[in-house]
C-alpha cells in the first residue's frame, strides 16, 4: 500500500513553529513570587486546547507564593536543585529529571533551594481563563524547614 500523500501547504498551516529565542523572557510578578524568577513561555492556551506551559527559572532563595491549580499541575525539573512543599508538610527536594504531579486544589509552593538555582517546566490546564489561584507568600519559616 502506498503512503498517503500530504498536502504540504495545508500541513504547514496546521503548525505554528515558534523559534527558540523569539519570545522574550519575562520577570515573574512579585505579587506571586519571592526573589528573582524568570519565565520563558512555551505555549499559552489556544482554543480548543487549554494547556499552558513555561520554563521557570528560580535563582537561589526564589520561590512561588502558596497557590493551587483548578485542574492540577505537572512540574518537570530541568536543572539545579529545588524544593516543593504542600501546606502543613516539610519541603521535598526535587532534582533534574524528577516529574511531579500536583492534584487539583492542593495548596503548594515550589522554587530553588537557598543556595542553588533551579529550572523546571510547568504545565497546567487553564480553566475559565486562569491556571492558578494565588494565595499568600511563603514565609521564611515555611521555606527554611528542613527538606526531606
Amino acid at each position: 500500500m502506498a503512503p498517503a500523500q500530504i498536502d504540504l501547504p495545508k500541513a504547514a498551516a496546521m503548525i505554528d513553529h515558534i523559534p527558540a529565542g523569539s519570545l522574550p523572557s519575562r520577570k515573574a510578578p512579585p505579587e506571586y513570587f519571592t526573589g528573582d524568577v524568570r519565565m520563558d513561555l512555551i505555549t499559552e492556551s489556544r482554543p480548543p486546547s487549554q494547556v499552558f506551559a513555561a520554563r521557570v527559572t528560580f535563582e537561589p532563595g526564589a520561590r512561588t507564593a502558596w497557590h493551587t491549580h483548578p485542574v492540577g499541575q505537572i512540574l518537570h525539573v530541568l536543572s539545579g536543585v529545588g524544593l516543593i512543599a504542600l501546606r502543613g508538610e516539610a519541603p521535598r527536594t526535587i532534582r533534574p529529571g524528577d516529574s511531579i504531579w500536583i492534584e487539583p486544589g492542593v495548596e503548594h509552593w515550589h522554587g530553588a533551594t537557598p543556595n542553588t538555582a533551579m529550572s523546571h517546566m510547568a504545565i497546567q490546564q487553564v480553566e475559565d481563563g486562569s491556571g492558578a489561584t494565588w494565595l499568600e507568600h511563603v514565609t521564611d519559616t515555611d521555606y527554611l524547614k528542613p527538606a526531606t
